[in-house]
């Protein structure tokens, strides 16, 4: 997880994931006659922290950041994906995609169409025009719980239903930036190094476990 962390630093609109921990208490050491049971620290579940990342201007009028919550909604393989990525293009044939080729969602549904010569204009509420004219606004999407959205590879979220997809209450579009990766690459290097660090401990209490048990047997041989 650290590590997929690190390696998205620098991705547009990527969520770290982080790790939330409980206790574990082997069965045996609940019994009535168990003596004082020892508890051991366990991953119980990984979840995604969706807080802002910092936005960076790119002067290109195809790219797009939300400072606002909700995510760009586009048509994925089976359905609707959803992703804080705004880094969009224009197909050969005219319609707004992302840099997979998957559709960016108008409002409503349909796809944005648009003119490759004219000038592209997005306002802060997500409504594009291009000569003066609204062709079409962005569907942005927000949910009423994001802790039931799953990652679906390549910087993009499907929704479950119980998510609760629903229109974002207000949108803040930034045209000409995107969002950065929310990754703090220095603390999750040191948790990274601090982990490995961990496990080679681990390593070596488990070979010095085995050397003691081999240790013993060939005493008790000799003993015999």
């Amino acid at each position: 997880m650290l590590a997929n962390n690190l390696a998205n630093a620098a991705t547009a609109g990527f969520k770290l994931d982080r790790e939330s921990y409980n206790l574990y208490v082997a069965p045996e050491a609940v019994s009535p006659d168990a003596p004082d049971p020892t508890t051991l620290p366990v991953v119980e579940r990984h979840w995604t922290d969706f807080s802002q990342g910092q936005l960076t201007p790119t002067g290109n009028p195809l790219d797009l950041a939300l400072g606002s919550p909700g995510f760009f909604a586009v048509n994925g393989p089976s359905g609707p994906l959803y992703t804080r990525n705004g880094s969009f293009e224009l197909s050969p044939s005219g319609v707004l995609t992302t840099s997979d080729g998957y559709a960016v969602r108008a409002a409503g549904g349909g796809t944005i169409q648009l003119q490759a010569n004219r000038p592209i204009e997005v306002a802060a509420d997500g409504s594009i025009q291009q000569a003066g004219t609204t062709v079409a606004s962005l569907e942005i999407d927000d949910f009423e719980s994001p802790a039931a959205l799953a990652k679906s590879g390549k910087n993009y979220f499907e929704a479950g239903g119980a998510a609760g997809v629903r229109p974002a209450a207000s949108s803040t579009v930034h045209q000409g930036s995107l969002e950065g990766s929310n990754v703090e690459a220095p603390e999750s290097t040191v948790r990274l190094v601090n982990l490995m660090r961990q496990f080679e401990m681990l390593q070596k209490a488990m070979s010095l476990g085995q050397q003691m048990g081999q240790y013993a047997i060939q005493e008790v041989a000799k003993v015999v």
